[in-house]
Formats: C-alpha cells, sequence, structure tokens
C-alpha cells in the first residue's frame, strides 16, 4: 500500500467520523465568504512591488501566500476589483511615470526597469491607462 492510498483511506475515516459522531452539524463554507486577509494580501503586494521589474507569475505569487494560484487569483480579483496581471501592468505604469520625470533615462531603459518586456510593450500599456504616450507624458512633467 502506497503513501496516496494510506492518506486516502485516512481521509475517508476521518469524514465518516465527523459526519457519524460529531455533535455539531458541519459547517460548510463556500467559497463566497472566503477572502485573503489583511496579511496574505500584504504579503502578497509586497512580493509584486519587490519584483515588479522581474517577469512574475501566479505561481510565484501564490507560493508566497501557500495557497494554488488559481484560488489565489480568484481571491485577489475579488478583494482588488482587478485580476492581479492587470494590477502589475498598473503598478509599473505608475512607477514609469515617476521616472519619466529623470531626463536622463530613456523611455526604453525605464520600460525595462519597471518590468515590460520592451519600450513597445510600456507604450501600449501606458497609453491604454492613462490615454497618452510615455514620451507626451514626460513632455508634460
Amino acid at each position: 500500500m502506497g503513501q496516496l492510498y494510506v492518506e486516502s483511506l485516512t481521509q475517508a475515516l476521518v469524514i465518516y467520523l465527523l459526519r457519524h459522531y460529531s455533535g455539531a452539524p458541519p459547517q460548510i463554507i463556500t467559497s463566497v465568504d472566503r477572502k485573503l486577509t489583511n496579511s496574505q494580501m500584504q504579503q502578497a503586494l509586497d512580493y509584486i512591488h519587490a519584483h515588479l521589474d522581474q517577469d512574475l507569475s501566479l505561481v510565484q505569487i501564490a507560493e508566497v501566500i501557500n495557497i494554488s494560484p488559481t484560488y489565489f487569483a480568484s481571491l485577489f480579483k475579488r478583494a482588488i476589483g482587478i485580476s492581479p496581471h492587470q494590477y502589475v501592468i498598473q503598478q509599473r505604469v505608475e512607477q514609469a511615470k515617476s521616472l519619466l520625470s529623470k531626463r536622463d533615462l530613456s523611455i526604453t531603459d525605464i520600460a525595462l526597469q519597471v518590468g515590460f518586456s520592451s519600450q513597445s510593450h510600456l507604450t501600449q500599456q501606458f497609453k491604454r491607462l492613462t490615454g497618452i504616450t510615455p514620451k507626451q507624458a514626460r513632455t508634460l512633467s
């Protein structure tokens, strides 16, 4: 008998015992009731901000708070209102905005520093979120 088989039997036995011999009725918590704790949310946000310049993945962020990537994405979107990916894009654009005032940095350098793969990717996302290009934003600052 393998470890998985033993764990499955143990789990089945525990469920059986709880259903038949527990004094309190079982409470079923639906996914609607679940949310990230303040601590989990802060850990995830801290990780995102610390690694904004890197190629982030759901797996990496979810591992920080020890939950599955799919479940994390669902709870994150419920808490913030946008997907983790869109949140990262927004934060990168915000960081790019602040770096645009530094005239010694090219827009390409800024794009790479904030985690975009290229200047065109930064420009596309920047324009989508702000309505203007990074070059236009630089001339306004």
